[in-house]
């Protein structure tokens, strides 16, 4: 009669776990719809983080280059980017490649951050395609009231495309896994397979990253500067769990955390580095205490900051954006309308 009783119970508990292992699937399934609501989604996207600035350790240097370079008026040759290729052939399991293939675009935004004068290289397709109908005279500058008829065409002038003075090239030529790992195993416990057990993983990791850049005349071709440099990423992961029995039921409980520096932002830091380097050479700058300097702050300029560089379109230096675009909030429909003031 004990032993009946002693299985009844059991399977009340087992149902008991059923039941609340289901009621917490149903909870999960709740958050989406197999039919499209009122806003005309199935569910509703997660996170709400603002957009924010990307900058490296070097973005405020590329800035305070930039603003000292402009207040001494020294001149900035024109720059072009063409392709900074990843030559390290390593790709994911899935099949993509371990390593951004946006270096020439990053190369740009450093170039902008440093006040350069840029020429785009990189993407002429509009341009081009621009180009070949304006030759034959399709395209014009003026409002046509009636497509039908005739507008004035543009025209092509000689020497209106400006040219660079300088180029920069190269490719990210190395991507090195565990350089050097440690870690640790710890297993805690009674020899009673009844009592409970703990065990506790560390690791640590550290890889690499390099970068080879060259400086290039783009009159004469003469490769004027070369740099090459690497930086190294570090990841860490770390784990802890139980495992207990507690009145006939098994307990399995575990936790971890882990992170890997970001491996793309070190291949921007790199870039960044080499940029700087390149873009103090041309301005003949001696080297960073021309940052330093506490009577001056370079860091202030309306038309550079670790979001990049522009030049205005119109003369709205005292009335643009420049000085909000590394605010988070900005332009966000929430996160603005909290201050109470509804604005964007």
């Amino acid at each position: 009669m004990a032993s009946d009783t002693k299985k009844s119970s059991h399977r009340m508990r087992r149902g008991f776990s059923l039941i609340a292992l289901a009621a917490g699937a149903m909870t999960l399934s709740a958050c989406v719809s197999p039919v499209a609501g009122p806003s005309g989604v199935y569910a509703k996207p997660i996170g709400n983080a603002p957009v924010t600035a990307n900058p490296t350790a070097y973005s405020d240097a590329l800035v305070c280059l930039g603003s000292y370079a402009r207040k001494h008026g020294l001149a900035s040759p024109r720059m072009a980017v063409g392709r900074i290729s990843d030559y390290t052939g390593k790709v994911e399991y899935e099949g993509g490649r371990k390593i951004t293939q946006g270096a020439s675009l990053m190369a740009m935004t450093a170039l902008a951050k440093s006040g350069a004068r840029q020429v785009e290289r990189f993407d002429t397709s509009v341009s081009e395609l621009e180009l070949k109908y304006t030759n034959n005279k399709l395209i014009t500058d003026n409002e046509v009231a009636n497509p039908t008829e005739a507008g004035e065409y543009r025209r092509i002038m000689a020497g209106q495309i400006a040219g660079s003075d300088f180029h920069i090239v190269g490719g990210i030529t190395e991507l090195n896994y565990n350089i050097r790992s440690s870690g640790i195993d710890a297993y805690v416990g009674d020899a009673d397979a009844k009592d409970p057990k703990g065990i506790v993983n560390g690791r640590l990791y550290v890889m690499n990253v390099a970068l080879d850049l060259r400086l290039v005349d783009t009159r004469t071709l003469e490769v004027v500067d070369v740099i090459s440099y690497q930086k190294q990423i570090i990841g860490r992961e770390i784990k802890a769990g139980v495992f207990d029995f507690f009145n006939g039921n098994i307990f399995d409980v575990s936790a971890g955390e882990g992170g890997l520096e970001p491996m793309q932002l070190a291949v921007r830091a790199l870039i960044e580095r080499a940029t700087l380097e390149f873009m103090a050479n041309l301005y003949g700058v001696q080297g960073p205490e021309i940052c330093l300097s506490p009577k001056d702050d370079f860091l202030n300029d309306a038309t550079l900051g670790r979001t990049g560089g522009y030049t205005p379109a119109y003369n709205n230096l005292e009335t643009n954006n420049a000085g909000t675009r590394e605010d988070p909030s900005r332009w966000h429909n929430t996160r603005n309308r909290s201050s109470g003031d509804g604005r964007y």
